[in-house]
């Protein structure tokens, strides 16, 4: 594409060489650099771009953007005559529309639906995807977990919104497979650094917000990591917000271009839920779909899987998705490893959950201790090579929530698993918790299970979707699911 092309949209740019020239692809790293390339420096957390820029020319970037504050004069004059180099004031937000330009802007050729918030953006993205593919669209998906394009799964997600070039790529990858609709989790950290800029959003959705990504490379008060998620809504042109939420209640005001209806349990809302029912196994409520009040009942228990619904519901009925569908997709609904459900011969209550801070392990176990009608036994461990200040604090939340605790191993990666429990055990000690500690996570399981009745719920916190347990270095196939099969067969 030629570089003129490239550059479209993007203003106050100094250019010094052709604009007349072909580029092969963009990088924004030199070391995938190749002849006819576009190197394009971003000043990140870890690494300065601008310092690899003579690197890139090697490697036969026949043009190079900087940022204009990161550049002196000297550096212009001894670049390559055959060089085009350009100066822009943000990069990357300049990376951002020259990808956009690139795959040729898929997101207009797309419907596009964003998801933020601090909770929640995981199941509503897939709650979303299930109902819309019920009604018959052919839905990608961008988020924490995978990639998504129809049923087919690209594989493991690096980060929650990927880096501009690769999320244009995808996109365009969706267009060429004749996606109808791209539904994404758009985390505050894309939005604060242009990950989406140039992205074209038919609706946005805001779930909740609360403390959280405040440190050195997130954002540096409750207001900044505001003020991030409410760009998403700028780019739209619809949006759902939860009532029941002081932040999102904000955004009408702060927004005016975007059209705006709410959905919640306890405020006035256009979606309201009544008279809900918390089960171990799904959670039911009355909602108003057409002209009455509905039942609808949703495979996933807890308050929290309310909002969630209501927020995928209030998608749905934007796409004309039938009451049918809506009821049977809910019903039968599971997210990898967010509050998962593992249906088995037993019948007994197990649920897989990613749960592996301290404010999400207590989350969950405070969800599902106001619905459980039995014991709940607690299945963890804590990451190996991860911050170690966390773990006496799991172990006591643990202590505390649970009536029964079984420490276990996580992803001990280059650490020794006995070591990571000793000091999660610290933390229960300080409890008058009961517990245990059983290294083999496998068998940590297999004691839960052997020990659970069918009113108590069995919570196997930490890696929820994933598939694989590190260990030394080595991944080894390691699906929560297939253990609880083979253990409750055997």
């Amino acid at each position: 594409m030629e570089l003129k092309n490239i550059l479209l949209g993007l203003e106050d740019l100094k250019i010094k060489g052709s604009l007349e020239v072909d580029v092969a692809k963009i990088e924004s790293n030199s070391q995938k650099v190749q002849k006819g390339d576009m190197f394009i420096a971003i000043d990140g957390f870890d690494e300065d771009g601008h310092k690899y820029i003579t690197e890139a020319i090697k490697n036969g970037a026949s043009v190079i953007m900087a940022q204009a504050d990161k550049i002196s004069k000297d550096m212009v004059k001894d670049l390559p005559e055959d060089v085009t180099f350009i100066l822009s004031l943000d990069t990357r937000h300049a990376i951002s529309i020259c990808a956009c330009n690139y795959y040729k802007n898929p997101s207009k050729k797309l419907q596009l639906i964003g998801v933020t918030g601090t909770k929640g953006k995981t199941t509503t993205t897939f709650m979303i995807k299930s109902l819309l593919e019920k009604q018959g669209l052919k839905v990608g998906l961008i988020g924490t977990i995978c990639t998504y394009i129809g049923d087919k799964n690209l594989g493991d997600n690096d980060r929650t919104t990927p880096e501009s070039l690769e999320l244009q790529e995808l996109l365009a990858r969706m267009v060429k497979e004749k996606c109808d609709v791209a539904v994404m989790e758009v985390s505050s950290q894309s939005l604060k650094l242009g990950r989406v800029d140039g992205c074209e959003f038919d609706i946005g959705i805001f779930t909740n917000f609360s403390k959280d990504h405040i440190s050195k490379k997130e954002h540096s008060s409750m207001e900044e990591y505001f003020e991030s998620k409410v760009k998403l809504f700028k780019m739209c042109k619809y949006g759902f917000i939860n009532a029941d939420d002081v932040y999102a209640n904000k955004l009408p005001r702060l927004v005016p271009t975007c059209e705006f209806k709410t959905y919640g349990i306890d405020n006035p809302a256009n979606l309201l839920a009544k008279d809900i029912t918390v089960t171990n196994s799904s959670v039911d409520f009355k909602v108003k779909l057409t002209d009455k009040n509905e039942r609808v009942k949703v495979g996933i228990p807890g308050r929290f899987s309310v909002y969630n619904s209501l927020a995928a519901i209030s998608v749905a009925l934007k796409f004309r998705v039938s009451l049918q569908n809506i009821s049977e997709t809910l019903l039968d609904i599971r997210v990898p490893g967010r509050s998962e459900l593992v249906n088995n011969s037993k019948d007994l209550t197990i649920m897989i959950d990613y749960a592996h801070t301290p404010e999400s392990l207590e989350s969950i176990l405070t969800t599902v201790k106001t619905y459980t009608q039995g014991k709940v036994i607690c299945v963890f461990g804590c990451g190996g090579d991860r911050d170690p200040g966390k773990r006496s604090i799991m172990g006591s939340i643990s202590g505390v929530l649970a009536n029964h605790t079984i420490i276990t191993s996580d992803n001990p990666r280059t650490e020794k698993p006995e070591e990571i429990i000793e000091q999660i055990e610290k933390g229960i000690k300080k409890t008058k918790g009961s517990y245990e500690c059983i290294v083999d996570r496998k068998e940590a399981i297999k004691k839960a299970i052997s020990m659970a009745h069918k009113k108590d719920i069995i919570v196997i916190a930490g890696k929820g979707h994933e598939l694989t347990q590190e260990i030394n270095g080595k991944k080894y196939p390691f699906d929560e699911r297939k253990i609880i099969k083979d253990i409750l067969e055997n």
